[in-house]
């Protein structure tokens, strides 16, 4: 529906009369002829003169006219250009191709300053620049006035000590000072010449007995004495206990035929003996009496072919090879070994034991090997211990054949049963348990020491500790390196003494035993062997 036509030129008069009131100006390029409104800050001096808008046109397209630059030319029949005559207004056409680009333009004229911006922020400092020459001397400042005196500080910390000073010069005497304490007494002075002698007191009181005085340390040891001569011969000893019996002996060998005795009496039968040669035919002889009958006999048993494995060591202290008591088979003899001293430490060997008997004798029967799968032999000082004999006590080291003088001799016995050694602890021989049988008698031997902590000891229990014989010095050092034997100062034996029934709990009484008394403390023992018969 088409509008009035007097509302067109109510809009059409509206909008010429802001234009006028906008202050917009036409102009024609003189070269082109287009019509443009140039914006307001290309209006100076240096704008070229312009003919007046063309009377055709009334108004311009203003949709350009933003002042961003030189507006669309707007020439006859353009789109967006209003004619004096308003037209009708006609249906919306079709969007037109894209025309080609225009040539660009030229650079416009530089627009005025403009005012100046705000304070932008403090920028990051910028890299630190060349080191400068050094300036010259400057010229001395004018003095300055004098400073108000301060405030007086706090005090300071104690200084360090001073060194020390010279020493100065002698003082004047001082006064006289007060007498001193009495002083402590000097040392005793040199003995003076005798005196005379005094007149005879009176007789004191009789003392208390007094203490036993300490033994004093053994002297230098003295020269060696003579041999001593032979001591007599001693009296027949009492008869000894009824031995064991005996193993059964072998049959011995057939004798030769005896001449035919008298008739006897009718004996016992005798065992089944081994049939003879026959014999001459004999008278016939009268026919004997019936004898009694005879008792019922035990029952057979079989016979054992071999002992129960018990050993017994015996050791004679002389230089003869023991025997084996009766009923009691010899396994092999040998010397008595007592201990071997080593690197300075001792293994001992109970004489009881069947190792303290061996086969042969050798001052070093031992030999050290180390861990580098080297052993070495009489390299060291060590050293071996023997049971020794009743010979004397040589004055100097033995070596080679004399040694075996000095050496005791052992057997080593399997015995039918077991074998104990009973101590009496006084000088009464002790009796064997019952059903125990006595083997031998003697001496209760406990312990030995030598030089160094050498040395060891016997079980009492042991048929070891129960020596026939009885020395003070019953064992000989021999050194392995050297090959010799001696009785040195530092061997000591120790035996178990008698201790009498008041005697048990006290206080032992110290008491020195000198040659030909030593027997009054040793104690007696006797070896006892089960009985098995």
């Amino acid at each position: 529906m088409m509008e009035p036509h007097w509302k067109r030129l109510i809009f059409a008069a509206a909008i010429a009369g802001a234009l006028m009131s906008a202050d917009a100006q036409f102009w024609k390029n003189t070269d082109t002829g287009a019509i443009y409104n140039p914006p307001n800050h290309y209006r100076d001096e240096s704008t070229p003169p312009r003919s007046p808008i063309d009377d055709s046109y009334a108004i311009i397209d203003t949709v350009t006219s933003n002042r961003q630059g030189p507006p669309r030319n707007c020439t006859s029949g353009t789109v967006g250009c209003i004619p004096k005559c308003f037209a009708e207004k006609g249906n919306r056409g079709f969007p037109g191709e894209a025309g080609p680009p225009g040539p660009t333009g030229l650079p416009g004229y530089p627009g005025p300053e403009g005012p100046p911006g705000d304070k932008g922020q403090k920028g990051d400092p910028g890299p630190l620049g060349p080191r400068g020459y050094k300036g010259e001397r400057g010229v001395p400042g004018i003095p300055g006035m004098p400073g108000v005196p301060g405030v007086q500080g706090l005090r300071g910390p104690q200084g360090l000590p001073g060194l020390n000073g010279m020493k100065g010069d002698r003082g004047f005497p001082g006064l006289d000072g007060a007498p001193g304490p009495v002083g402590a007494p000097g040392e005793k002075g040199s003995t003076g010449p005798k005196g005379r002698d005094g007149r005879d007191g009176v007789p004191g009181l009789s003392g208390q007995k007094g203490e036993p005085g300490l033994v004093p340390p053994p002297g230098p040891k003295g020269e060696p004495g003579h041999p001593g001569r032979d001591g007599e011969k001693g009296d027949r000893g009492p008869p000894g206990p009824r031995g064991l019996i005996g193993l059964q002996g072998e049959r011995g060998e057939k004798g030769d035929m005896g001449l035919t005795g008298l008739i006897g009496q009718i004996g016992r039968p005798g065992p089944k003996g081994e049939q003879g040669f026959p014999g001459p035919q004999g008278r016939d002889g009268s026919p004997g009496l019936p004898g009694p009958q005879g008792d019922t006999g035990a029952a057979c048993t079989a016979a054992q072919d071999y002992l129960t494995g018990i050993l017994l060591v015996k050791h004679s202290q002389s230089e003869e090879i023991p025997r084996c008591p009766l009923g009691q088979i010899e396994l092999w003899t040998g010397f008595s070994m007592l201990y071997v001293d080593g690197n300075d430490y001792a293994h001992n060997q109970d004489l009881g034991t069947a190792g303290s008997c061996v086969r042969r004798f050798s001052t070093l029967p031992v030999m050290s090997c180390g861990q580098n799968n080297v052993c070495n032999y009489a390299s060291r000082n060590d050293k071996t211990f023997w049971l020794s004999t009743s010979a004397p006590i040589p004055m100097m080291p033995i070596n080679n054949q004399e040694i075996s003088k000095y050496i005791s001799r052992c057997v080593v016995c399997e015995a039918p049963a077991n074998v104990i050694a009973v101590h009496s602890q006084s000088l009464t021989i002790p009796d064997c348990p019952y059903g125990w049988e006595s083997l031998w008698i003697g001496y209760s031997f406990v312990m030995h020491t030598a030089v160094g902590n050498g040395g060891g000891g016997q079980a009492l229990a042991s048929p070891g500790s129960c020596l026939e014989d009885f020395r003070a010095t019953p064992f000989i050092e021999c050194n392995g390196g050297k090959g010799h034997c001696h009785f040195y100062e530092t061997m000591t034996s120790f035996w178990l003494v008698t201790v009498e029934n008041h005697e048990q709990f006290q206080r032992p009484a110290m008491q020195t035993l000198k040659a030909g008394n030593l027997l009054q403390r040793v104690s007696r023992c006797t070896v006892c062997i089960k009985n098995s018969t």
